[in-house]
């Protein structure tokens, strides 16, 4: 459907039918529990936000000039008493593709993000975004504390609400429903998007969950336990300045074992790496070197976390190869943990701004989370039959540099649904997963890392063509220098033995070992 300055439409409710004859006019629709905020039209190019995203440096904030006119909807849900949720609609004010597009967070963020709306829009998607019922900055989680029903909005009610009244607004602007509705989110967006897949299966024809933060209770447990790992003591700190030595000693050791030796590993599990071999000489304490409480330190962050008592895992390692990155993001390689890393256990578990993540009991503690009203923002539940049911498609993706979320998280997702399914020929119709090599977390990275999902979630709703590769590329100094095909899980991409091996064509998906 397309809409032109030359479709008049008259403004009018009658049994419950609503069209505007401008995007102004949006600011009389009424929906449950939802007030209009905002109704403007934005010419192309005239877009700025109030303010900087941010999780962006100042330096580095996007720039809005490219996007065509559209209809800015700003509005605010109140579902339940001491609930505000806002959300911001972006509609093309022409060449509409029929379509909606919803965005997804990271952390605990508490703003709208709109540098993720921006493609979306620009590809003639209505696009929407939610502040996730807060405002805050990615790495707090202190609206919680005594304030439960904001938890629920964080966990699940936010993104379901904020589908639900953006599909009702686009109807009133077109005057006709959006064809198709997708997701497209990674980390807490990629948890966003397997929980609506399990709890809202109807919200969404099709989802993109990258990266996805989905065990949300185990994942923090084990980020504190590695923090009390590196500050045990000031020998176990590890500090960045060894990072380089230690990844290059893992390239060293596992890069060519996958027939190229090009800087990424393309299954880092067949990587068996012992950072003995990184062990200081006596007297001897530099950046080319590890010492034994130091080595001590890396073998836990390769580990998984499980509980002492029943030695049940309850949340994996990061993988070799993911080294670089430890000193960034949500990596906690630093003097003190990231609030991001202890604000589940401290506001949402314990309720007290003053807890010590140094007392964190990996038996009672992590079962009182998993049990209590911390675990509904769990997105763990392997059932999709209702998502599945309806023709809905799932694309999950996880780059195996991931230095902040383990990439076997998304493995270990991807099996249970198999198994609860029956099969992978069960679910290879309707959801697939994507492992890319020396990608970091959602992005970033010495491997290809840049890849249309959006194109290929289209393709398989649309035209039934199920993703059966993906080409991943490369960018450096605003050139591609490498593209490489991401395969289904478990296939990996292996070198065919001619051709350059910085060139997709020369790669073919083959079965992988597990």
């Amino acid at each position: 459907m397309r809409r032109t300055s030359s479709i008049v439409l008259a403004v009018f409710v009658s049994k419950g039918v609503f069209a505007a004859a401008s995007c102004a006019d949006l600011a009389k629709l009424v929906l449950p529990h939802t007030t209009i905020t905002l109704a403007r039209s934005v010419a192309a190019g005239g877009f700025s936000p109030e303010r900087p995203f941010s999780l962006i440096p100042p330096g580095a904030q996007p720039s809005y000039q490219a996007l065509p006119a559209f209809c800015r909807i700003g509005a605010q849900v109140r579902p339940v008493a001491d609930s505000v949720i806002r959300f911001e609609l972006w509609m093309p004010a022409e060449g509409w593709n029929g379509k909606f597009l919803a965005v997804g967070n990271g952390g605990y963020s508490g703003e709208i993000w709109y540098p993720q709306m921006i493609e979306p829009l620009s590809r003639g998607y209505a696009t929407a975004s939610t502040d996730t019922g807060h405002e805050g900055a990615g790495d707090d989680a202190s609206f919680a504390l005594g304030h439960p029903q904001k938890w629920i909005d964080f966990a699940y009610r936010a993104v379901h609400e904020m589908t639900q009244q953006s599909k009702a607004i686009i109807k009133a602007y077109y005057g006709g429903p959006a064809k198709l509705a997708y997701w497209n989110g990674c980390s807490t967006g990629g948890r966003q998007g397997l929980m609506e897949a399990q709890r809202y299966p109807d919200d969404f024809d099709g989802i993109i969950a990258g990266a996805p933060a989905n065990y949300m209770t185990n994942l923090s447990a084990e980020l504190v336990w590695t923090a009390q790992t590196l500050h045990r003591n000031a020998a176990s700190y590890l500090p960045p300045a060894k990072l380089p030595a230690l990844h290059a000693a893992v390239l060293k050791a596992c890069d060519a074992g996958d027939g190229v030796a090009d800087g990424v590993l393309e299954d880092p599990r067949r990587c068996q790496f012992d950072p003995q071999v990184l062990a200081c000489k006596a007297g001897k304490d530099d950046a080319t070197c590890l010492t034994s409480a130091q080595i001590e330190t890396v073998r836990v962050i390769y580990s998984a976390l499980t509980n002492p008592r029943t030695h049940h895992v309850l949340y994996p390692g990061l993988m070799p190869g993911s080294e670089a990155g430890w000193a960034a993001g949500v990596g906690p390689i630093k003097p003190q943990p990231s609030p991001l890393i202890t604000g589940l256990f401290r506001y949402v578990v314990f309720k007290d701004p003053a807890w010590n993540y140094r007392t964190l009991d990996f038996d009672a503690d992590v079962t009182r989370a998993n049990e209590g009203e911390a675990s509904i923002v769990n997105a763990i539940n392997p059932n999709l039959h209702a998502f599945f049911a309806h023709g809905g498609k799932l694309i999950q993706y996880h780059g195996w540099a991931d230095p902040g979320i383990s990439p076997l998280n998304s493995i270990n997702y991807y099996e249970s649904v198999v198994k609860v399914s029956g099969g992978e020929r069960a679910v290879g119709g309707a959801y697939r997963l994507f492992m890319v090599p020396g990608m970091d977390h959602c992005r970033g990275g010495e491997g290809p890392d840049r890849f249309d999902a959006v194109s290929a979630l289209e393709q398989w709703v649309e035209q039934k063509k199920a993703p059966e590769r993906m080409i991943a590329s490369r960018l450096r100094a605003g050139k591609v220098d490498r593209t490489r095909p991401l395969c289904p899980y478990p296939q990996v991409a292996t070198y065919k033995g001619a051709g350059s091996t910085d060139e997709a064509a020369n790669f073919a998906c083959n079965a992988g070992n597990r």
